[in-house]
């Protein structure tokens, strides 16, 4: 049974749960795997604990942990990437493996047969801060880049939290496709609400950019040893 540990954002949950269904190749209801989903929405703002201006998300998240755990969950999901910088802290509170959504996006870039070219993030800036990615995606041989105007990442997060995604989706646009042109062979959608947003901005960039809220669902069926859907 998929625990999710999800509210970081209440939308990006819901576009996880989506992708977990697509990512399925079902017949029926009785070929999707399990799944209890909590939405903990009171779990404070990550990227403001990163930064030194929030309350640690720990205790929150922790407490959602367990709350999964008690009701029958046997592996857990957590579809926000900046809380990925307390995976360690809350894998040590559990004996539930916890999915980790970065090494779910190395699997889908090597997947893609992409190997040496360097990754573009669109990500939060608590992300990058913690050097969640770039940690990560080093030891399979990525290099990682940064947009070249974070704020205007971030502006774009904050708007497709407000429900402006179509604005949001324009931001980030820009910034992908300076990605893009710098070089970046792939580009990772390292915000749950990133992909949102560009959806919304009426303009796909096609394959350069890769969903990791797409591979983590990937992952997750792949761990519930479900048959994982071919991506178009």
């Amino acid at each position: 049974m998929l625990g999710i540990l999800g509210g970081m954002g209440p939308m990006a949950t819901v576009d996880f749960m989506r992708k977990l269904v697509d990512a399925t190749p079902a017949m029926r209801d009785q070929d999707h795997p399990g799944a209890l989903v909590l939405q903990a929405c009171d779990i404070p703002d990550r990227t403001r604990a990163i930064l030194g201006g929030g309350p640690d998300p720990l205790p929150a998240m922790a407490a959602g942990l367990r709350r999964l755990e008690a009701a029958g969950a046997t592996r857990i999901a957590i579809p926000c990437n900046t809380a990925h910088h307390w995976h360690a802290a809350l894998q040590a509170r559990t004996a539930l493996p916890i999915l980790h959504i970065v090494e779910a996006v190395a699997d889908a870039l090597i997947a893609r047969g992409y190997r040496g070219g360097p990754v573009g993030l669109l990500a939060t800036s608590g992300t990058l801060t913690a050097g969640l990615y770039p940690e990560r995606l080093a030891r399979h041989g990525f290099a990682c880049v940064a947009p070249e105007d974070q704020d205007a990442v971030m502006r774009a997060i904050r708007l497709a939290k407000a429900g402006a995604m179509a604005e949001a989706g324009l931001l980030l646009r820009t910034q992908a496709r300076g990605l893009i042109a710098t070089g970046c062979g792939q580009v990772v959608l390292a915000c749950t609400e990133i992909p949102l947003a560009l959806a919304a901005s009426g303009e796909s960039l096609g394959d350069p950019l890769l969903d990791a809220t797409e591979a983590l669902a990937r992952a997750c069926i792949g761990a519930c040893d479900t048959p994982v859907r071919r991506a178009a």
